[in-house]
């Protein structure tokens, strides 16, 4: 799959855009991005009204896609956020952000030329 400019996709690792499609995932990095610091499994399961089993699948996948990091303490697994490959969405969005920037700027300056009265 063909990407803009250097944004090379790894078929070993998951898309960062399939990892963040997802609206639970995307709070799992919002709690972890906010907690600072590890979270257990168990930790982040008690915010979330879906299985231990559903949240270990989706941290699954953000670990595959490099946002978060798991580590083993005893039986107990240990996540933290790694927002690095958030970087490709940025410059993703950077794109249309200038896009959207120059299409705006047009239509300011038609709205508020002289030729419109």
């Amino acid at each position: 799959m063909a990407k803009m400019g250097n944004l090379v996709n790894n078929k070993f690792q998951r898309d960062v855009f399939q990892a963040i499609a997802d609206p639970t995932r995307r709070q799992l990095l919002t709690l972890l991005a906010q907690a600072e610091r590890e979270m257990s499994i168990a930790a982040i399961a008690k915010r979330f009204p879906i299985s231990r089993t559903a949240i270990n699948k989706h941290l699954q996948v953000l670990a595959d896609a490099r946002l978060v990091c798991a580590r083993k303490i005893g039986r107990e697994t240990r996540y933290i956020l790694t927002p690095d490959p958030l970087n490709e969405l940025q410059q993703w969005l950077s794109f249309f952000n200038r896009y959207w920037d120059n299409h705006l700027s047009h239509l300011k300056a038609i709205v508020e030329s002289d030729d419109n009265i």
